[in-house]
């Protein structure tokens, strides 16, 4: 184990733990108890500027704005899955901290559903729709379905595996939708059928490991349509477009993660073979694309910058995920991470910067896209490979008693 990592790894935990798991948020200038009332916010592209602007900022004026630091229910997912991982690797038990982020999630409930889901904790203006703070959408309540069965499969705790449950039913009985030979997930709001690969695959992904959980055949032939839809749309240099809608053809970094690590996962827990040509052709355009030789990587595939901790992070993880398909793979994980600490690691107060850009470093902490995502890739980083193995071994049947 590397110790430099591993130190980091628990000044990371600790920078956490003590802002109350947390922090601000790239999106969350509608937050602001400043900015929120004005009129011309009412409109979209004000809201959109105002938007980019924030978080394009090589200064963090949150403060001045009012914009509370406040927790996110897809961090505390991630938080939770990266506890799990420290205590199979014998650094931390992390028992107090699991249970708290448990009660986290369980007050940070969406309340709109009758289900276990979760949303943003911030108003979010896309391109095309304001989505309402809290609204539940499928990538919040994945990661945060995905932590409790990390803690259930260490704990056997049937409650949390009910919850996680009920959370693949609000994703099957709400978001997902088809039509002839297409299939895909409302995001982020129902009502938008968008077919997105990788909230296909991490829906698919999610729905085979309450099935082999639980033996629930409704969430079977969803997972593999989604799954089967998405590979289809493989590139035959083995790149996905982040979407099928007309603006969404760009290919990045951690997006790409997703769809492997997800695919993999998979294949993994419905032993089977069926995607590793998709996997294979699409870790090769990712490992040619994605990282230049000293160890940077990339957010785009054709160009560098900007160089985001999120694709640090998710590149760790899926490197780790898919090292079997590549003997340098962790090596190159160790060198990114080498890189990382050396220009985007704040070593007085522990935390990750958000970007490097060709003209300057963006220096704000951002508890999920950056803390959350680097606390998990290192969790693997500095687990033993028989970690890793056990982590990826297909979970035993149980029972889910209504």
């Amino acid at each position: 184990m590397d110790n430099d990592a591993k130190s980091i790894t628990l000044q990371l935990l600790d920078y956490c733990r003590s802002n109350d798991w947390a922090g601000y948020e790239p999106y969350d200038v509608l937050n602001s108890r400043l900015v929120s009332g004005l009129p011309m916010l009412d409109s979209r592209v004000p809201r959109l500027v105002l938007t980019q602007f924030l978080k394009r900022s090589p200064v963090n004026i949150r403060a001045a704005l009012r914009i509370p630091k406040t927790q996110n229910p897809k961090a505390i997912g991630l938080f939770l899955s990266a506890l799990v991982n420290l205590n199979r690797a014998g650094i931390q038990t992390g028992d107090g901290d699991i249970s708290y982020l448990i009660e986290r999630l369980v007050a940070l409930k969406s309340t709109t559903a009758p289900y276990w889901c979760w949303g943003y904790n911030f108003p979010w203006q896309t391109r095309t729709v304001l989505v309402p703070r809290w609204a539940p959408n499928l990538v919040c309540t994945t990661f945060a379905a995905a932590g409790l069965l990390d803690v259930f499969e260490l704990r056997q705790d049937e409650t949390l595996l009910k919850m996680a449950v009920s959370a693949a039913e609000y994703i099957l009985n709400e978001l997902y939708w088809t039509r002839d030979e297409v299939c895909g997930f409302g995001y982020p709001l129902p009502e938008v059928r968008n077919q997105v690969h990788n909230a296909n695959l991490l829906a698919a992904a999610l729905f085979c490991r309450i099935y082999t959980l639980t033996g629930q055949e409704k969430f079977l032939e969803p997972a593999l349509r989604a799954a089967r839809y998405s590979v289809q749309q493989q590139y035959p240099d083995g790149r996905w477009d982040y979407g099928q809608g007309s603006t969404q053809k760009w290919v990045d970094n951690f997006h790409t993660g997703f769809n492997l690590s997800a695919l993999r996962a998979i294949g993994r827990t419905m032993d089977t073979t069926e995607f590793e040509e998709s996997v294979a052709l699409g870790f090769r355009f990712w490992r040619q694309h994605f990282f230049r030789e000293d160890g940077a990587v990339r957010y785009y595939h054709d160009r560098t910058y900007p160089i985001d901790t999120h694709c640090v992070a998710q590149s760790l993880i899926t490197l780790l995920d898919l090292r079997d398909l590549d003997p340098g793979n962790a090596a190159l994980a160790q060198s990114i991470f080498e890189w990382a600490r050396d220009r985007m690691w704040d070593k007085k107060k522990h935390y990750f910067y958000y970007r490097i850009l060709r003209s300057c470093t963006i220096r704000t902490s951002y508890m999920r896209w950056t803390q959350a995502w680097m606390l998990l890739g290192l969790t693997m980083l500095v687990s033993p490979p028989a970690v890793l193995d056990a982590n990826s071994r297909r979970p035993a049947l149980a029972e889910v008693r209504s």
